[in-house]
């Protein structure tokens, strides 16, 4: 039973581990989609574009800061 018990706490500590280390190195841009965002921020129309362009822009403008 104690092993069983330390399997399962073991198990959940590397589950927590890999799910920080994947959510810390998941949310990056890359360079090109970086440069394809700012032409499409470039040529936006903010009467027609949607909410998730104009949030993307407005990130990424925040990003240059």
């Amino acid at each position: 039973m104690k092993k069983l018990l330390s399997t399962l706490v073991m198990a959940a500590f590397a589950m927590a581990c890999a799910t920080a280390f994947a959510g810390s190195h998941g949310g990056a841009m890359s360079d090109k989609d970086k440069a394809e965002l700012t032409e499409k921020c470039a040529k936006m129309d903010p009467a027609k574009a949607d909410d998730k362009l104009k949030a993307d822009c407005k990130k990424l403008a925040e990003m240059k800061k």
